[in-house]
C-alpha cells in the first residue's frame, strides 16, 4: 500500500489554506480558508471576498506559508436545518456575537468543562486567484429532491482522496452525517470507470464533497474529478490544500474522537492511509464551517468496506423508482413509499440507507426475517413496540448536538444545549417503556437489543439529570410551551440568581397577559395573547361575530396583519414589553446554560450507550415497518438458495397504485437457465415483469417479506438495470449513446453473482446493427453466471438457445377479440408470462392500427414488412445433436439444483427422480426420430 503524497501542492489549483491564527471583525468572527465556487451553486458555501484584507497574497502550494488563496464562507452563510431542536441551525450563527456573547465569564466556565482542542485558524490570502476554473459539478439523480423523503435533506459532507502513481485507483473516502455524529470511513480499490466512487456517493446523497486541490490542477484535472463533476450538478464542490489530507493527523483525529465502544476501528485503518488522510481533512474542515468542535470520546468511528452491501447504481435506482417516482417526485408511489411506515426519522433514514445498499449476508437477513416474522405472530408485541417507537426523538440527531462545543457562548448555542438536554432527558424516560415492551420477545436479535438496554449507564445519566432538571420539565410542542420548559428546566435553590431572574420573567408574561386584557376591555374588542418565535407575544382577534367601528383597528394597534377574518397586531407597549422580557431570557439562558455545562461534563463519560440506543430504535423502526406492511398485503417470507424462485410475484408499487391486485406471475431462473429471453408486444408488461424481479430481490436482501405465494432468491451482490429510454440533454446523449453508456457500464463491472435486466437493447439505431449489439451482448453475458432477464422486439434473438443450452424463452400471452363497432381485432393484453417464443407477429403494426394512423399508411407497412421478412428471415432449426445435449443439460442442472436444496424426505425424493428420469426418457425418442424424418 503506497502512502499518500501530502506534501505536493499545485500552485495552480484553488486550495483551502488553514492556519493557527484568529481574528474577530464587529459582525462575529470571519475564516479564511481558501474556498472556491462558481455562482450557481448553492448558497451553503459562499466564497465570502471581504474577508479578505485587501493586498495580501500567498502561494497556494507553498507548506510553509499560512495564507491562502481563496476566501472561506462566514460561518453564518450555511442554510438553516430543520429539525426537532431548539437551534435549527446546523452552523453557527454569528453575524449578532457582539449583541448576544455573554463575555468572559461565560467562555471561562465553558473552558472549565469543555477541554478546548482546536484553536479558530484564520489565513488571509488573495481571494482572486487568475487561471483558476470554477466548478459547480451536479447531480444528475438526487434521492434527496423527494417531498416523500423530504426527512432527508442532505446534510452529509464527503471528503475523497486518491491514491498516485502505482497507487491510482485506490481510494479513500470519509463522509459525516452533520444531524448524526457517526464517521465512516471506506477505502476500496475501483477500476477506470470509478463505478464504486460514483455509486458510494450517489448512495450518500452528500451536501458537500471535497477534493485535494492537486485533483483539479486547471488543464491536469484527474479522471475521478472529471467523472465526480459530471455526475453530480447540485452538490456543493470543496478543494482544499493536499497537506490537510494527512493520514498521521487522521490517525491522532480517530484516537481523540473516537468513543471507546468503537475504538477496535484504530485496528482495520491503521495501514488504511487513504481514509485516513481523508479523515484528516473532513474533521478540519467541517470543524471551520461548524464554528463548533466535536467533544474527546465523543463520535461513533467505523469502517465500511465494499464488500458488506450490494451495489445498486444510481441510474438502476432511478429506473426502479427506489425512492423517487419518475413521473412526479413529490408522491410516494416507490418502494420507500411502499414500506415507508416508520415513525422516526432515524428509522426512515435506515430504511432509506438500506434499499439502496441491501444486505448480501443470508445470517443476517435471517435474523431480521424471524424479527418480522415474530411481530407479525405476537400483536401484543407488535403494538406495544409501535406504541413507544412513536415517541422517541431523532435520537442521532440529538446526539450530534450534544457531542459538539461551540467555540462562542451565544444566545443561541445555550438555547440550543437547553433545548437538547430536554430532549435527552426525555429519550431517556423512554427505554424502561421500550423494554417492557420487548421483554417477551424471543428471536435473537430482538433479545440482543432488548439486552442492550439493560446498559446501567441509562439510569445513571437520568439520576445526574434529574438532580438539576425538574421531573416535569418534558419536550412539547410549541415554541411558547417549549419555551416555558426551558425557562423553568433547572430546579428552584440552585442559583439563586436563576430564581430571581424567572421570577421577573414570570412577572412580566402576567403584565402583557394583563395589559392586553385591559385593552380588550377598553375597546370591547374580543383580543386574545399569542405568540411566536419571530414576533414575540402579539395580539390576535376574530371579526366572526363583531363589527369593527369605521371597518378600522384603533390607532394604538401597529403592524396589523389580516388572514381572512382573523387580525394580528400589535402595540408600542407590547414591543417594549416583548423586548424586557428578551432581556430576561437571555438573563435566565446564561445561567441555565452554565449550570448545564457543568451537568454535561459530568455525563459526558456516560454518554455513549445512546449510540447503542440510537441503533436499537432506528433498527426496531424499520422491523415494525416491514410488518406493517406486511399486514397490508399477502407478502411471503423468502427463502434463500441458489435458485431465483419465485410463485405468483407482484408488483409491490403498482399494487399500491392501482384498484385492483395486479397480475402475478412465476419466475424460475437458476445456474442451468441463467439467461430468460423475454418476447411480447408493446404494453403486454415486459418491462414492469422485470421492475418487479429486481423489486422482489431488493426487498429480500433488506430483510422485508415480498408480494408472492413462494419465493427464493440467490443474493444478488449486483443490480444492473438497462431499463430508461430517454436521450439525455445534459451529456448531449442521445437515446442509443445513453443505451450505450449504460450496457458499457453493466458489462465492465458484472460478474457471476450479479442480477442484469435490460429492456429493449438497440432500439435506438437502425434493425441489423440493433440486433448485431444485442446478440453480442448477450454471448458475453453468458459467459458469466449471473442471472439475466432480457427483454426484447427482436425476435431473430431467440434462435440463441440452439447455441446455448442455458438459455430460457418466455413471452407475454394476448389474446385477439373482436371488435364489432369497428369490425377489426383488438388486442387484448392478459399480462401471463408464459413459456417459448411469441406466436405473434407484427405486433407494432397491431399497435399502429389501433392508433390514428391512417389505415393505407398501415396497409402499405403491412406489405413493406412482409417483403422485407421474406427476404432477411430464416428459419434456424435445431439439430437433433443439439436437442440432445439440451436434454442430457436440463437432466444434470435439475440433479445438481436437487442435490444442493432439496429438503424432501426420501420417499418424496425418490417420486421426484422418477419423474425427472421419466421426462427425460420422453425427451430422447423425440430426438432420435427427427434424422428419420430427414432421411425420408
Amino acid at each position: 500500500m503506497l502512502r499518500p503524497e501530502i506534501s505536493s501542492t499545485s500552485p495552480s489549483a484553488p486550495a483551502v489554506s488553514l492556519s493557527s491564527g484568529e481574528t474577530r471583525s464587529p459582525q462575529g468572527p470571519r475564516y479564511n480558508f481558501g474556498l472556491q465556487e462558481t455562482p450557481q451553486s448553492r448558497p451553503s458555501v459562499q466564497a465570502v471576498s471581504a474577508a479578505t484584507p485587501p493586498g495580501t497574497s500567498g502561494a497556494a502550494g507553498d507548506r510553509s506559508s499560512s495564507s491562502s488563496s481563496l476566501p472561506c464562507p462566514a460561518p453564518n452563510s450555511r442554510p438553516a436545518q430543520g429539525s426537532y431542536f431548539g437551534n435549527k441551525r446546523a452552523y453557527a450563527q454569528n453575524t449578532v456575537a457582539s449583541n448576544f456573547t455573554f463575555g468572559a465569564s461565560s467562555s471561562s466556565a465553558r473552558d472549565t468543562y469543555y477541554p478546548q482542542t482546536l484553536k479558530t485558524p484564520l489565513s488571509t490570502g488573495n481571494p482572486q486567484r487568475s487561471g483558476y476554473k470554477s466548478w459547480t459539478p451536479q447531480m444528475g439523480y438526487s434521492a434527496s429532491s423527494s417531498s416523500a423523503i423530504s426527512a432527508h435533506s442532505p446534510s452529509i459532507i464527503v471528503a475523497v482522496v486518491e491514491g498516485r502513481g502505482l497507487a491510482r485507483g485506490e481510494i479513500g473516502m470519509a463522509s459525516v452525517d452533520l444531524k448524526n455524529p457517526q464517521i465512516i470511513l471506506s477505502q476500496f480499490a475501483d477500476n477506470t470507470t470509478y463505478a464504486k466512487v460514483i455509486t458510494k456517493l450517489k448512495i450518500l446523497s452528500p451536501l458537500e464533497i471535497i477534493m485535494s486541490n492537486t485533483a483539479c490542477a486547471v488543464g491536469n484535472s484527474t479522471k475521478l474529478f472529471t467523472l465526480i463533476t459530471e455526475n453530480f450538478k447540485n452538490v456543493n464542490f470543496t478543494t482544499i490544500q493536499r497537506k490537510y489530507f494527512n493520514e498521521t493527523k487522521g490517525l491522532e483525529y480517530i484516537e481523540q474522537l473516537c468513543i471507546a465502544e468503537f475504538s477496535t476501528v484504530l485496528m482495520e485503518v491503521q495501514s488504511k492511509y487513504y481514509c485516513l488522510a481523508a479523515v484528516a481533512a473532513l474533521l478540519k474542515y467541517v470543524e471551520f464551517i461548524q464554528n463548533s468542535v466535536y467533544a474527546p470520546k465523543s463520535l461513533k468511528i467505523c469502517f465500511q468496506g465494499s464488500e458488506q452491501t450490494a451495489m445498486i447504481d444510481s441510474s438502476s435506482a432511478q429506473n426502479l423508482e427506489l425512492l423517487i417516482n419518475n413521473q412526479d417526485c413529490r408522491n410516494n408511489h416507490t418502494l420507500f413509499g411502499v414500506l415507508n411506515y416508520t415513525k422516526t426519522p432515524g428509522g426512515s433514514r435506515r430504511l432509506r440507507s438500506n434499499i439502496l445498499e441491501p444486505l448480501v449476508d443470508i445470517e443476517t437477513i435471517n435474523m431480521r426475517l424471524d424479527c418480522v416474522q415474530e411481530l407479525l405472530q405476537d400483536e401484543e408485541l407488535f403494538f406495544g413496540l409501535q406504541s413507544v417507537i412513536s415517541r422517541f426523538l431523532d435520537t442521532e440527531q440529538l446526539l450530534s448536538v450534544l457531542v459538539q462545543i461551540p467555540k462562542q457562548d451565544t444566545v443561541s448555542a445555550a438555547e440550543s444545549k437547553i433545548t437538547n438536554l430536554i430532549y435527552l432527558k426525555h429519550t431517556l424516560e423512554l427505554v424502561d417503556p421500550l423494554k417492557i415492551a420487548m421483554k417477551n420477545c424471543n428471536t435473537p436479535l430482538l433479545r440482543a437489543y432488548y439486552g442492550s438496554l439493560e446498559d446501567k449507564r441509562f439510569g445513571i445519566i437520568l439520576e445526574k439529570i434529574k438532580t438539576v432538571i425538574n421531573d416535569d420539565a418534558r419536550y412539547m410542542k410549541g415554541c411558547l410551551n417549549m419555551r416555558t420548559q426551558k425557562c423553568y428546566a433547572v430546579r428552584s435553590n440552585i442559583n439563586e440568581f436563576l430564581d430571581i431572574a424567572r421570577r421577573t420573567y414570570t412577572e412580566i408574561v402576567d403584565d402583557i397577559a394583563g395589559m392586553i386584557s385591559q385593552l380588550g376591555e377598553k375597546y370591547s374588542l374580543p383580543l386574545r395573547t399569542s405568540f411566536s418565535s419571530a414576533r414575540g407575544f402579539f395580539i390576535q382577534m376574530t371579526t366572526d361575530c363583531i363589527a369593527l367601528p369605521s371597518d378600522q383597528l384603533p390607532s394604538e394597534f401597529i403592524k396589523i396583519s389580516k388572514v381572512k377574518n382573523s387580525y394580528s397586531f400589535t402595540s408600542a407597549d407590547l414591543i417594549k414589553m416583548n423586548e424586557r422580557c428578551q432581556e430576561s431570557l437571555r438573563e435566565i439562558y446564561h445561567m441555565t446554560y452554565m449550570i448545564v455545562c457543568k451537568l454535561l461534563s459530568e455525563i459526558y463519560e456516560h454518554i455513549h450507550c445512546l449510540y447503542k440506543l440510537s441503533d436499537t430504535v432506528s433498527m426496531l423502526d424499520m422491523l415494525l415497518s416491514f410488518a406493517h406492511a406486511c399486514t397490508l398485503s399477502d407478502y411471503v417470507r423468502p427463502e434463500f438458495t441458489d435458485t431465483l424462485a419465485i410463485k405468483q410475484g407482484w408488483h409491490p408499487i403498482l399494487e399500491k397504485i392501482s384498484a385492483e391486485k395486479p397480475i402475478a406471475n412465476n419466475t424460475y431462473v437458476t445456474e442451468g437457465s441463467n439467461f430468460l429471453i423475454i418476447t411480447g408486444p408493446n404494453m403486454s408488461g415486459k418491462s414492469t415483469y422485470l421492475k418487479q424481479i429486481a423489486l422482489c430481490q431488493i426487498m429480500a436482501q433488506i430483510g422485508s417479506y415480498v408480494p408472492a405465494e413462494y419465493s427464493s432468491f440467490r443474493i444478488a451482490k449486483q443490480i444492473f438495470t438497462r431499463i430508461s429510454t430517454d436521450d439525455d440533454i445534459e451529456t448531449n446523449s442521445s437515446t442509443f449513446m445513453k443505451e450505450m453508456k449504460e450496457v458499457a457500464y453493466i458489462l465492465h463491472n458484472a460478474n457471476d453473482k450479479s442480477l442484469i435486466l435490460i429492456d429493449e437493447l438497440g432500439r435506438g439505431t437502425n434493425t441489423e446493427e440493433g440486433i448485431g449489439i444485442c446478440y453480442a451482448v448477450c454471448e458475453y453475458l453468458l459467459s458469466l453466471k449471473a442471472f439475466t432477464l432480457f427483454a426484447t422486439h427482436f425476435l431473430e434473438l431467440c434462435h440463441i438457445d440452439a447455441l446455448y443450452p442455458n438459455v430460457e424463452n418466455m413471452h407475454f400471452e394476448v389474446q385477439h377479440v373482436k371488435n364489432t363497432s369497428r369490425n377489426k381485432e383488438a388486442i387484448l393484453y392478459t399480462y401471463k408470462l408464459s413459456k417459448g417464443l411469441t406466436e405473434e407477429k407484427n405486433y407494432g403494426l397491431k399497435a399502429a392500427e389501433v392508433s390514428s394512423l391512417p389505415p393505407s399508411i398501415v396497409l402499405d407497412a403491412r406489405e413493406i414488412t412482409t417483403q422485407i421478412t421474406r427476404q432477411i428471415l430464416q428459419n434456424q432449426r435445431s439439430s437433433p445433436e443439439m436437442e440432445r445435449q439440451r436434454a442430457v443439460y436440463y437432466l444434470a442442472t435439475r440433479l445438481v439444483q436437487t442435490a444442493r436444496n432439496s429438503q424432501l424426505d426420501p420417499d418424496s425424493l425418490r417420486i421426484y427422480l422418477s419423474n425427472l428420469k421419466k421426462k427425460y426418457k420422453e425427451d430422447f425418442p423425440r430426438t432420435e426420430q427427427v434424422p428419420g424424418k430427414t432421411e425420408e
